[in-house]
């Protein structure tokens, strides 16, 4: 919370973020790392925070804004630098109020759902229809053109739980594109068994997308157990068709206003590249945002924070908390083509929960294997393996590719992510916060070594 914070601040007065003589580090980032492990407060504050005292935040709307606002204002009570909203224009869909999805015939029930962000509304008196089942996106692909006439796609998956939440790409399309791919053929709307691997009726909710040329339709996701409930229904039928009344009400605001928050430990050479640190702040409506993101920005700031209290790093730390991430990463988009002139030396970002990070990867493993080596090595002692694979990023480090600039991912262990991810259970309480204080260690450590580095390139070029 605010008032929290600022008495942590306090605390730590005398570590100036923006001193006007610039110091060398006098404790070392590895002893401020074990400390994090077993003693660090504020990442636990921020989320707390956030979600307490701000809650939801969708992506152009007035809650969002107060999720800046807030932000904004921890970070200057933390001692940040140079903290700003950097204002962007969006469109904006919001939900609507009414959600609900009824089976007509032959086995007469409601079904819990959750409307598709971009999707259209079936008006307030809703639409009935026959529904159509597909085992997966491939099946629906296949279906020939106009043959979901006047009917309802239903659009399944086989999504399990990962530590990597490698399933996600797998089970994915089903919301990000099966909508668009049925009203190609001809569906008046689409409903799919929610992203996710939980078995609560809390649908699991998110943006779907439709091709140039094709008039969105209604689109919403069904809980899993009621998902599981409809294809029970298809396997009974005996060829009787299921007919479901489909009501969503979701709403175009037009173009509106978000930000990406912006702050920085300034270096003692500001002249370097800065290490660029990134989550989002914004959440869907249905859940507090705690794991999706809020945890992912209490974790950065407070590993910057903690690099700070060893004494002002060589290269500036920036801090990017992104806004409207989630319907279509507007906040990254728009901080890499405000700032695509000022170089980053390396991006990371925290957007995966707050569980244990396992895995340590980078894009440089060839072209910098001694400062690779130098992490991996450095990171062994929180748990976190050298993986072999080539940092990619997250979704709001688009600078960082623009520029080809280094990469690094610390993996988050994904094995419960997407029981949470996009629904009401995205809630404080599911922070376990033995595991939130490893990521901030892992993350006080990586970051302390970037910043120190000399004039020395640390991008793959």
């Amino acid at each position: 919370m605010i008032k929290r914070s600022l008495a942590l601040a306090a605390l730590l007065a005398a570590t100036s973020l923006s001193a006007n003589t610039p110091t060398p580090p006098t404790r070392s980032v590895e002893d401020v790392a074990d400390i994090a492990l077993t003693n660090d407060q504020w990442a636990w504050d921020f989320v707390e925070g956030i979600t307490t005292e701000v809650g939801p935040r969708q992506a152009g709307t007035e809650a969002e804004k107060r999720g800046r606002d807030w932000a904004v204002a921890w970070l200057r009570n933390a001692g940040f630098a140079n903290v700003a909203d950097e204002p962007f224009q969006m469109d904006t869909w919001v939900p609507g109020d009414t959600h609900k999805a009824e089976i007509v015939s032959p086995f007469s029930q409601p079904l819990v759902i959750q409307p598709l962000g971009t999707s259209a509304s079936t008006g307030p008196e809703g639409i009935t229809a026959e529904v159509v089942e597909f085992a997966n996106v491939d099946a629906l692909r296949a279906a020939p053109d106009g043959s979901l006439k006047g009917k309802i796609a239903y659009v399944s998956h086989s999504m399990t739980p990962t530590q990597d939440g490698s399933q996600y790409g797998f089970a994915g399309p089903a919301r990000w594109v099966a909508a668009g791919i049925a009203a190609s053929k001809g569906a008046v709307a689409t409903v799919i068994k929610a992203i996710g691997t939980d078995y609560h009726r809390n649908p699991h909710v998110g943006g779907t997308s439709f091709p140039d040329g094709v008039k969105p339709t209604p689109a919403g996701a069904l809980s899993l157990p009621d998902a599981a409930n409809l294809e029970r229904m298809f396997d009974r039928a005996n060829g009787q068709p299921i007919r479901m009344k489909l009501t969503l009400t979701p709403r175009d605001l037009g173009t509106t206003t978000s930000g990406n928050v912006v702050g920085e430990i300034v270096g003692r050479d500001p002249s370097l590249p800065p290490v660029l640190v990134a989550c989002h702040l914004d959440s869907w409506w249905n859940g507090t945002g705690a794991f999706d993101d809020g945890a992912g920005c209490g974790i950065v700031a407070a590993a910057a924070k903690n690099v700070a209290t060893a004494g002002q790093p060589l290269r500036t730390i920036r801090l990017l908390m992104a806004g409207a991430e989630e319907t279509g990463l507007w906040g990254s988009k728009a901080y890499s083509a405000a700032h695509i002139d000022e170089p980053v030396a390396v991006g990371l970002e925290s957007d995966f929960g707050a569980d244990r990070i396992w895995r340590f990867e980078s894009n440089f493993v060839e072209s910098n294997p001694d400062l690779h080596a130098k992490i991996a090595a450095a990171v062994a002692r929180f748990g976190v393996s050298n993986g072999t694979a080539i940092a990619t990023g997250g979704a709001d480090i688009d600078i960082a590719r623009d520029q080809n600039a280094a990469i690094i991912d610390l993996q988050q262990d994904g094995t419960r992510y997407f029981d949470l991810h996009h629904t009401p259970d995205d809630t404080l309480d599911k922070i376990d916060p033995d595991q939130l204080r490893q990521n901030v260690a892992v993350w006080t450590q990586v970051i302390g070594i970037l910043a120190e580095k000399p004039r020395e390139i640390l991008s793959p070029k």
